[in-house]
This record gives C-alpha cells, sequence and structure tokens, in this order.
C-alpha cells in the first residue's frame, strides 16, 4: 500500500495511529506530499489533492481519513476499531465525528491565523473557535471510553493538534475529566509513535 501524507497532517495522523494499532504499518510505504502544491503524482490518484491518500494493493485509490480508517480496519484480525454494531458502533462514530468536526474547524483556523487580520478573516476564526470550544466542551461532559475504537483515536488526534498547533490557547485547564481521559489514552502506541514534531 501506498500512503501520500504530510508529517504534520492531523488525518493523516489518525489513519497511521489506526495502522498501527492493527499492526499494518510496516505494510504502507509513505510517500512525503505536500498537497498544497497539486504534484501530478498525487493528482493522478486523488482529484482533490488532497492527503491523506491511500493507494491499496489492488491499486485503488482512497482518500479521506474516514474512508481509509474503515478500509484498514477490513484488513488483517486485529480487533475491530469500527465496532460491527448497536450503541458502541453509534458511539465510536459519534465521537469520530467530534473529532473530524475539531480538526475540520482547527486546521483552516490555524491557516487563518497566518493570514493579515481584516474584519472578515477575524469573525471566521472566531467562528472556528467557537466551534472547537463547544465540541471540548462537549467532550467534557462526555469523554470517551477508555477502549480503544475510531471515537477515541479520532478524540486523540483532534486533541494532539490543539496542543500542537493551539499551545498558547491549551484546553486542558477548563476540561479536567477530558484531560484525565486523554493523558493514559495519549500513551497508546498508536497515538504515541505517531504525536507531531516540530
Amino acid at each position: 500500500m501506498k500512503l501520500y501524507y504530510s508529517p504534520t497532517s492531523p488525518y493523516v495522523r489518525k489513519v497511521m495511529a489506526c495502522a498501527i494499532i492493527r499492526g499494518l504499518d510496516g505494510r504502507i510505504d509513505k510517500v512525503p506530499t505536500n498537497p498544497h502544491e497539486s504534484p501530478a503524482v498525487l493528482l493522478a490518484d486523488n482529484p482533490l489533492s488532497k492527503v491523506p491518500t491511500l493507494v491499496t494493493d489492488d491499486r485503488v485509490s482512497l482518500f479521506g481519513s474516514q474512508l481509509i480508517c474503515e478500509y484498514l480496519d477490513s484488513l488483517g484480525d486485529a480487533p475491530a476499531l469500527f465496532p460491527p454494531g448497536g450503541a458502541a458502533r453509534w458511539r465510536a462514530l459519534k465521537f469520530q465525528s467530534l473529532g473530524d468536526g475539531i480538526l475540520d474547524a482547527a486546521v483552516p483556523c490555524r491557516g487563518e491565523q497566518g493570514k493579515p487580520q481584516e474584519a472578515a478573516r477575524d469573525a471566521q476564526i472566531a467562528r472556528y473557535k467557537s466551534v472547537i470550544a463547544r465540541a471540548v466542551a462537549a467532550l467534557e461532559s462526555d469523554p470517551p471510553h477508555k477502549h480503544v475504537d475510531i471515537g477515541s483515536i479520532t478524540v486523540a488526534c483532534a486533541l494532539g493538534y490543539l496542543d500542537f498547533r493551539f499551545a498558547s490557547d491549551p484546553w486542558r485547564p477548563d476540561h479536567p475529566k477530558l484531560a484525565a481521559w486523554y493523558e493514559p489514552f495519549s500513551r497508546n502506541k498508536g497515538i504515541a509513535e505517531t504525536a507531531p514534531q516540530g
């Protein structure tokens, strides 16, 4: 398998965490890619020019962390990260949506913060930060369980991204229950080995 990746992308981190937890990381060749430059090799496999993009051994191109993680979960015989049904499945998918929602606000928020100030941009940044704050507050009132599934992995990657890119606005002080969950969970092999550097 081939994975187009950027080392600081939280979506790539989510995919690699799943791969490590399922024991598949040794089967993945990582191709460093800057999707903002739209390299031809990436466009040939993903017209959206985004990472992560996974090319399977059967030459099927998959893009988007949710799809790629579900595909990885179909390989091998490790315990499923996507519960097959019932309340556990919907809870895991709910937390995946919350974690992805944090990232869907945090990633563009960081990009906007690097641009010159103007009223419309400041309003958009404030909106992104409100989304993040509400989602983190929801997680504080109902943190993920301790077991490893796609929901807890996604939330951990989202909180790790906040630590990495928004260190000047820490989330822990006002969210002690979530911090108490995250501290031991972040030592999980897949999360610990994919912590962003730089």
